[in-house]
């Protein structure tokens, strides 16, 4: 199948078997996916007009953000988000086939360095000493235990990982923490939104702020311009400005529409402060149900 007989082209943190990929695929069942090994990869595919959209981690539940993603788009592309989707996290340990009676010998374990950290309880009382390998990805760790079964090595990622690259899991939900998910953005050039059925009604704004410099209270006057509207924030984070040790931005999400007045008046008066304010848009959140 071409790729003109495609509603569009959708980058996702690839290999096929990512938590990105699952995410990608219960969103966009019907679209061209199109797999990339790094997150920057993905938003220059979008930016660069190669695809439609791109789907990139930017937050989980027990690790926090991912700063590789919300610094390249503060300081390398100038893209939208016009979707979000949280999906629930389950990390196995697993080997390839021919070790699957003795996996408790493994002396190595890969994954992406977000799914080691996830399993640093685990990883630390059951393989201390074992060393641990980050790679680009969960799939692309799988991947690399598929394509040596000379090596008695593991891989820590989910199940469609395991199917995907014919390895064994030995080991389940080995995750530190019940309550893991993660949120994925969805990206685009230009400011739109994804509407699907099932979406969650609060929409969202998420808008990067940067401080006029040497003024005190400039925080506190920030976040004045929400409260006296009663807007209601669910996150903001700051993140270097790369500039100079102390130089920061803000990373703020809304739980308001950016056409709804009340937001407009506050970005107006946030400029009006001497903020510099940069929108990446309003969307709706998708509940991802695979793990």
């Amino acid at each position: 199948m071409t790729s003109k007989e495609w509603e569009s082209r959708v980058a996702y943190l690839g290999p096929a078997g990512t938590f990105t990929y699952l995410a990608t695929q219960e969103l966009f069942p019907n679209e061209w996916l199109i797999p990339y090994k790094t997150i920057p990869e993905c938003i220059e595919a979008v930016a660069s007009s190669q695809v439609d959209l791109a789907v990139v981690p930017v937050e989980n539940a027990l690790e926090g953000s991912v700063p590789l993603t919300i610094d390249y788009l503060y300081h390398e592309a100038d893209l939208y988000v016009v979707g979000e989707v949280l999906s629930p996290i389950a990390q196995h340990l697993m080997v390839n086939p021919k070790y699957a009676d003795h996996w408790e010998g493994i002396e190595g374990i890969y994954s992406h360095p977000h799914a080691l950290a996830q399993c640093h309880k685990y990883l630390y009382y059951r393989f201390r000493g074992t060393p641990l390998n980050p790679t680009t990805s969960t799939a692309a760790a799988a991947q690399y235990i598929a394509e040596n079964p000379d090596q008695c090595i593991a891989a820590i990622g989910n199940s469609s990982a395991a199917e995907t690259y014919g390895l064994n899991i030995v080991q389940d939900n080995i995750h530190d923490f019940h309550f893991n998910h993660t949120r994925f953005f969805v990206l685009s050039r230009t400011n739109q939104r994804i509407e699907r059925e099932h979406r969650d009604e609060q929409i969202k704004t998420t808008v990067m702020i940067t401080l006029p410099n040497d003024r005190s209270g400039a925080l506190h006057q920030v976040l004045s311009v929400f409260a006296w509207r009663q807007i209601n924030l669910s996150k903001i984070e700051s993140r270097p400005l790369k500039t100079g040790l102390g130089d920061y931005f803000f990373i703020v999400d809304v739980l308001e529409d950016e056409n709804a007045p009340m937001m407009r008046g506050a970005m107006d008066e946030l400029s009006a402060l001497g903020c510099s304010v940069k929108s990446l848009g309003t969307y709706y959140t998708y509940q991802n149900s695979h793990d």
